[in-house]
């Protein structure tokens, strides 16, 4: 891609142009009437959040989804073909049964089947999913969210000019939903020579405000607090919320001619020291030339070891080494404790030895405050952003969960999982079952018993369950989810801290002995093909939360070890008061 290729209407006060592929008004009316004639094709939120990027100059110096040269490149160097930096793969994955043809147009929607753009296919490729993990996120462990989410894109990817008719509506917080260009315009009327950025996809507390406000003093400018509010990690607090605190930080606690909160509609891929760089690339587009790097960096959490993806300061080594081509300086995020006996915040290296200090961890306000449903202390978050959580977040007994049975066919799912129903619902909980076997007589109706259709038939279980979950509700699911990475992808849809897999370990001759409906039988005899345990694997999870002995236990002695576990957990409330008995 060459820089002619570009259009360019707006030109960066730090270097670079920004591309707009936005058509008028006359030429939409136009493509629309047009598009009714085109094949089309729906797609999903991500892909959305990427056009929508593209179209507004976001992904600056790119114009379209990768082709092929570009997207290998940008694996092995992190650089387009044109030799400019872009360290994040940014491509329009699609599957074979699509029936994309080269030379062809196509017209993208959205899941609500409404028109966006239309794109000129000039390129089909193929690309491998364990080399874009390997390169791209440095892991193919399937505990990377992106990396689980992948299993499901198509194998194909397609690339070409785009014209943009319309940018996805956004009706919320409408005021603060800005373009590249906008945000560059209204930073600019601040007067200040320098911006420093700040990338934040969790609500803000005391001591963020203190870091966001020295950063600001460190530069001598205004501060752009440019939330994510695409895509973020499973499990995160929704931008509705977040957004909230954001406008009750900015409206009360900053001086109102130093800060411009602006929404950033980006799908987040959480990859560490690239995604770092792309942060740095994209706020420059949006008008920032200093970038606060945080300790580990859009970090997914740990591997399934238990280990962290990504080193606490390799994000920050890797910007610190791009930062002059990139035009976008470095503002290390410095580590502060507060000190109550100054009620004030100071960095850690700044502290002499023995001075008193308080803090508190995102694990400990997860759990001993918010799903505690305590409030957060006033030194460590503003009043109103504490009752704005309060509202959002309730305790964990009245969160949503997911239990998610799994094992081969007889280990015992079903049977535990119905106890265990019953009992959720006599300690006050909400549950809706979904089991494999029913669920294929409704949801799943019509798939058959391939590999492909298993996975299908998980995904939809594991999508009706991350509803439930979404809306404080217990889901209850039992299926024999074969294959670990399609249960790694629902837990990724449900959010880890909400996932709990439980692992019906019973042998397969238990099983075998178990089968009233003769199924092993005749997979042993070839009369089913492709049956679990006989001639298709069963990949045992690595590090289930729970693993069931189905052989020396009754079902209601393992779904009253399964409650145990919930109430130690805390999604059942401790004081639950059964059959005339306070448990504690």
């Amino acid at each position: 891609m060459t820089e002619s290729a570009m259009t360019s209407s707006v030109i960066s006060p730090y270097g670079g142009s920004l591309v707009d592929l936005m058509v008028s008004p006359d030429e939409a009316a136009e493509l629309k009437e047009k598009a009714t004639r085109l094949p089309s094709i729906q797609v999903s939120e991500r892909i959305v959040c990427d056009l929508e990027l593209l179209a507004t100059g976001g992904f600056s110096p790119l114009d379209r989804f990768m082709g092929e040269e570009d997207h290998k490149r940008v694996l092995d160097d992190m650089r387009l073909t044109n030799g400019r930096l872009f360290p994040i793969p940014v491509t329009f994955p699609v599957d074979p049964g699509d029936g994309m043809k080269l030379d062809s147009q196509i017209a993208i929607r959205n899941a609500k089947n409404e028109l966006l753009a239309i794109m000129n296919v000039e390129e089909i490729y193929e690309w491998d999913r364990a080399e874009v993990a390997a390169k791209a996120f440095g892991t193919t462990d399937a505990a990377h969210p992106l990396v689980a989410e992948m299993n499901r894109w198509g194998s194909l990817n397609i690339s070409g000019p785009i014209q943009v008719l319309q940018l996805p509506s956004h009706p919320d917080f409408r005021e603060s939903r800005l373009t590249p260009a906008q945000t560059r315009e209204r930073l600019l009327g601040f007067g200040y020579e320098n911006v420093v950025a700040f990338q934040t996809r969790n609500p803000l507390h005391r001591v963020h405000e203190e870091l966001t406000k020295r950063a600001a003093d460190t530069v001598g400018g205004v501060l752009l607090l440019h939330p994510v509010v695409g895509l973020t990690r499973p499990g995160d607090v929704d931008h509705y919320t977040r957004v909230r605190t954001y406008k009750a930080l900015t409206e009360n606690y900053y001086e109102g001619n130093r800060v411009l909160l602006a929404l950033l509609p980006l799908a987040m891929r959480m990859a560490g020291p690239r995604e770092a760089l792309w942060h740095m690339l994209i706020r420059r587009n949006h008008g920032a030339n200093h970038f606060v790097v945080g300790r580990d960096h859009a970090g997914p959490g740990n591997d399934s070891t238990g280990k962290p993806f990504y080193g606490p300061y390799d994000a920050q080594e890797m910007a610190e080494e791009h930062s002059e081509e990139l035009g976008v300086k470095v503002v290390p995020f410095s580590e502060l404790v507060y000190l109550p006996d100054e009620d004030r915040y100071e960095e850690v290296s700044k502290i002499p030895a023995n001075t008193t200090t308080a803090s508190i961890s995102g694990t400990q306000v997860r759990e001993q405050f918010l799903n505690a449903g305590r409030l957060l202390p006033d030194w460590f978050t503003r009043p109103e952003v504490a009752t704005i959580l309060s509202e959002s977040y309730p305790p964990r007994f009245r969160q949503g969960v997911c239990i998610w049975f799994t094992g081969l066919s007889g280990s015992g799912k079903t049977t535990t999982a119905d106890v265990l129903t019953v009992l959720l619902m006599e300690h006050g909980r909400q549950v809706t079952s979904l089991d494999g076997d029913v669920v294929r007589t409704h949801l799943s109706k019509g798939l058959g018993f391939s590999a492909e259709d298993r996975d299908t038939n998980i995904r939809r279980i594991g999508f009706v369950a991350s509803e439930i979950v979404r809306h404080g509700g217990t889901a209850v699911c039992a299926a024999v989810s074969p294959y670990k990475a399609t249960r790694d992808e629902v837990r990724a849809m449900v959010g880890s801290d909400r996932f709990i897999e439980v692992f019906v370990d019973t042998p397969l001759d238990v099983c075998e002995s178990r089968d009233a409906k003769g199924m092993y039988a005749m997979a042993r005899r070839g009369e089913i093909k492709g049956f679990t345990g006989i001639d298709d694997p069963y990949e045992s999870p690595d590090n289930p939360e729970i693993t069931l002995d189905t052989v020396s236990r009754t079902p209601e002695e393992n779904a009253r070890l399964i409650i145990d576990i919930l109430r130690r957990d805390g999604f059942i409330k401790p004081s639950a008061t059964v059959n005339g008995d306070t448990e504690s």
